[in-house]
């Protein structure tokens, strides 16, 4: 005898009426409808209908290599952790920046260690970057508007990017080991816990100045590599290198174990920074940062605590002020 049998698909819920297109044995969430729009419209696999940046892998997101820090602010932002409002522009790749201004760039297409992506440029602004970087450059420019490269860098009133209509996506910069880099001659500018973007890019451009071997900050507590960055440092960032550690006073342990003599600036210290004084001896000069100085732990791992010798009355400087006269004094050797 013939039963009647269900139908073979899941009932649907209790008191829901199948639709016009929907066939009495699927449930409702099995039902082909026409296809939306974010759904692959052609026969290939979801993946391999991202859109991929430059840089990446078609039908692969790009993930941080293992170590890496992640991707923090994209889109256009600034990836620095101070210096202004973040921008509004498209995605920037992971480990990529955006320099800008004429001599940030012109020093970043000179540096062989460079990977470059594009460089946008009004056509204006390309006799300005050829005096300081003649033609040909190591990659096409691209001839665009003013006010594209605006809506690139997120620049906009009160954000602090001038960019003098010259910008270029580069790969950021891989920094040496820390005792190969002691292997350059001068001193040495350690950076504790100094956030400002422009205070780290002048305090780069002034290492630079006085022949110092390498700027030292600490991983988490000081800004990345950035526009603002490299701007502030004049092209320095092409030529002195930046090194993070995750302790610092760690680093200075090592620094005093290459004979470096560690000094560190404060304000209300009774020893006045004297270059002479410290004869052949290589420096390490520790700055703190602005209000709070160093911290007791990087305090007490130095060799040395001094002060600037300030005989106008002034209690303290900004720190890249203070940290070119200190550089300036230690370089001095009477």
């Amino acid at each position: 005898m013939t039963q009647n049998r269900p139908p073979r698909g899941k009932p649907g819920r209790p008191g829901e009426k199948p639709r016009p297109d929907q066939r009495p044995d699927q449930r409702p969430d099995q039902r082909h409808d026409k296809p939306r729009h974010d759904r692959p419209r052609d026969d290939r696999p979801a993946s391999e209908n991202r859109l991929s940046l430059p840089g990446q892998s078609a039908g692969k997101p790009d993930r941080p290599q293992h170590g890496a820090r992640p991707p923090g602010r994209e889109h256009g932002y600034e990836r620095g952790r101070g210096g202004g409002q973040p921008g509004r522009g498209p995605a920037t790749p992971a480990g990529a920046v955006w320099l800008y201004g004429t001599h940030a760039v012109a020093a970043a297409l000179k540096n062989p260690s460079r990977r470059f992506r594009r460089l946008v440029i009004t056509d204006e602004a390309q006799a300005s970057l050829a005096a300081e970087c003649p033609q040909p450059w190591p990659i096409q420019p691209e001839i665009t508007p003013r006010d594209k490269i605006d809506q690139l860098l997120g620049a906009r009133q009160g954000s602090g990017i001038v960019h003098q209509g010259i910008a270029l996506l580069t790969d950021q910069l891989t920094a040496p080991a820390l005792l190969d880099a002691l292997h350059r001659p001068g001193p040495v500018l350690v950076l504790d816990q100094i956030f400002d973007p422009r205070n780290v890019g002048a305090l780069m451009r002034t290492a630079q100045a006085f022949g110092a071997c390498a700027v030292i900050a600490q991983d988490r507590n000081a800004p990345e590599e950035t526009g603002a960055l490299a701007k502030a440092a004049s092209g320095a960032l092409e030529t002195i290198p930046l090194l993070r550690t995750v302790n610092i006073a760690r680093a200075l342990i090592v620094l005093k174990s290459a004979e470096f003599w560690v000094v560190g600036l404060d304000g209300h210290a009774p020893t006045k920074l004297n270059g002479p004084s410290f004869g052949a001896r290589r420096v390490a000069l520790v700055l703190g940062s602005e209000g709070e100085g160093m911290r007791r732990l990087t305090r007490d791992t130095c060799d040395e605590i001094c002060a600037l010798a300030m005989p106008g009355g002034m209690e303290s400087l900004n720190v890249s002020a203070a940290g070119a006269v200190a550089l300036y004094e230690i370089t001095r050797r009477g």
